[in-house]
């Protein structure tokens, strides 16, 4: 039988509140929309002027504290700077992903032209707030053998869609299963901080699932789903029945196949004892990175303050190649130059040398020897979804699960999310796609809540994803697959740009080091439905000077 984790709950206090002085001034503020980041004495506040009326909100994102004041204000809602979250300046509600909180709203009345926010010092100083949720009604006997909603996976899109139907009232019973050892946790900052340990990853508390009533199985393996009698079986033979069922198992990382692949010491990371384990082994030694994709750059770029070495190992002529163009990838890969990564080019690993069974020696096609004491490999994945095979759900040729913009697949009552699903994507006239990034996956596992609850809702947001190197990040909006220019403005060597991936006529994806918050907005206008044409882009490009972008939306932030 999995393990269930289901610890106790907390009570919370009701706040005080009380009516703060006037922080800004109606008559002078004088445009019709904008924002202003205001103090309060305990903290601040987001004070938001949208079409002649106030709002006040928390001032920072949820998600990793983004100040909102310098993001994007657009059709009634703030779109944060660094990750494209969104949030409704009516009732501070998170509209899109990533993150699982929402924005305390505060009360606002305007007294002989002064504006005066009342606020709770507790409210200022968390800067984030949990959406009302039920509690389960009908909790599990022991190890009950049925269940209501059953959620294979426990990433973003599992978690997610156990949270939104809670928030939408369902109060039945919820089953999380995973096969890590730990509670939900922030995956993608693995490759970005490997020290990390499980608690300091945790995207919510144990309290958090005894409260409302989410059980989650852990070290739990679904080998079979029998989609005729609703029922899957675990690796260990328990059983469970359900009513629904959410598929978010996520993908297996890609192995080397060379001679040697069996020693010690060479790893994917998944979790967060490989992350951990590569880190202890890398100091003041010598690590290998094999991949130059994002995990790939971003474990290089971590370990270059704590290796002797840091070698990368790519089949493509530049980092990222693919997926940013050439001259961005240039730009990158010289950046990594000057931070002691020696890139080996247009060449495989051939083989893994040992030591008394641990690495010792990475060969390479091009018959150079690399040392190595670690290696890490980031040459993608492929999605989990091997235990489907003999069911009837249908799986494509790749063994991505196809659903619809309700992200239900052919088997009614069986939905799928998350990185091995491929799903219409609405603003490419809905192009069937595979897009495995952490805010995607968010917004999938809300969508398929929502539709197990028979809401039609269907699934239209913009892809974000983001990583960080070297203490600069890098945002990407947008599909960029395809593209057949790029169109950069401001300076590549600086790392101060903006990249315009454009297919014929129209920008299919925009990436940015230095230049918020143009991605964000360049996500609302795509968001909005509106497109933003090749020509629009070149004409700023020749003409401005100033890296002014508010001919995106027609006026600045």
């Amino acid at each position: 039988m999995p393990r269930s984790a289901c610890p106790p709950r907390t009570p919370i206090r009701a706040p005080r509140t009380v009516w703060k002085p006037p922080c800004a001034t109606s008559r002078t503020w004088r445009m019709a929309s904008g924002m202003r980041e205001v103090e309060l004495g305990w903290g601040k506040v987001l004070l938001v002027k949208d079409n002649g009326e106030f709002h006040a909100l928390g001032h920072k994102c949820p998600h990793y504290g983004a100040p909102l004041v310098k993001g994007v204000l657009s059709r009634g809602r703030v779109r944060c700077p660094w990750h494209g979250a969104c949030f409704n300046i009516g009732t501070g509600d998170l509209e899109d992903f990533p993150g699982l909180d929402s924005l305390h709203k505060f009360q606002v009345k305007i007294e002989k032209e002064k504006v005066y926010v009342r606020a709770s010092k507790q409210a200022l100083q968390l800067q984030r707030r949990t959406k009302v949720m039920a509690k389960c009604i009908s909790p599990s006997a022991g190890h009950s053998s049925s269940t209501n909603v059953l959620i294979v996976g426990a990433g973003a899109a599992g978690l997610v869609c156990a949270e939104t139907l809670r928030q939408e009232g369902f109060s039945d019973r919820i089953v999380l299963c995973t096969l890590d050892r730990h509670l939900p946790y922030d995956r993608p900052k693995l490759s970005k901080s490997l020290d990390a340990q499980p608690e300091q990853l945790a995207l919510r508390p144990k309290e958090f699932f005894r409260a409302y009533g989410i059980e989650v199985l852990t070290e739990a393996q679904v080998v079979t789903v029998d989609v005729r009698n609703k029922k899957v079986v675990f690796k260990d033979g328990f059983k469970l029945e359900y009513s629904k069922l959410l598929l978010a198992p996520g993908s297996s990382p890609k192995t080397l196949s060379c001679k040697g692949k069996e020693v010690e010491n060479v790893f994917t990371i998944r979790t967060p004892e490989d992350a951990n384990r590569v880190v202890r082994l890398a100091r003041g030694r010598n690590a290998v990175v094999v991949g130059a994709g994002f995990l790939g750059m971003e474990v290089a770029a971590y370990l270059t303050e704590k290796a002797h070495s840091v070698s990368v190992v790519e089949l493509e002529e530049t980092p990222f190649r693919r997926f940013l163009g050439e001259r961005v990838g240039r730009a990158l890969m010289k950046m990594f130059e000057n931070n002691r990564v020696k890139f080996y080019m247009q060449t495989e690993v051939s083989e893994l040398r040992a030591q008394e069974g641990k690495l010792k020696e990475v060969v390479l096609k091009s018959s150079k020897v690399v040392r190595a004491d670690v290696c890490v490999v980031g040459i993608g994945a492929v999605p989990a979804t091997g235990f489907l095979r003999q069911s009837s759900i249908n799986l494509d040729s790749r063994g991505f699960i196809p659903v619809n913009k309700m992200m239900q697949t052919n088997v009614p009552g069986v939905f799928a999310a998350g990185d091995a699903v491929t799903f219409p994507l609405a603003w490419r006239n809905n192009r069937k796609v595979n897009i495995p990034h952490w805010q995607m996956a968010h917004a999938q596992g809300r969508v398929a809540a929502q539709n197990m609850l028979a809401q039609e809702a269907e699934i239209s947001t913009v892809p974000y994803l983001w990583t960080a190197m070297f203490g600069k990040s890098l945002r990407y909006a947008g599909y960029g697959e395809g593209f057949d220019d790029v169109i950069i403005q401001g300076d590549l060597e600086d790392l101060k740009f903006v990249a315009f991936y454009t297919k014929g006529d129209e920008v299919i994806a925009v990436a940015s080091m230095n230049y918020d918050p143009i991605v964000s907005k360049v996500a609302e206008v795509l968001a909005s439905g509106r497109a933003i044409r090749k020509r629009e882009v070149e004409l700023f490009v020749l003409h401005s000077k100033t890296g002014d972008m508010s001919w995106l939306t027609g006026k600045g932030s």
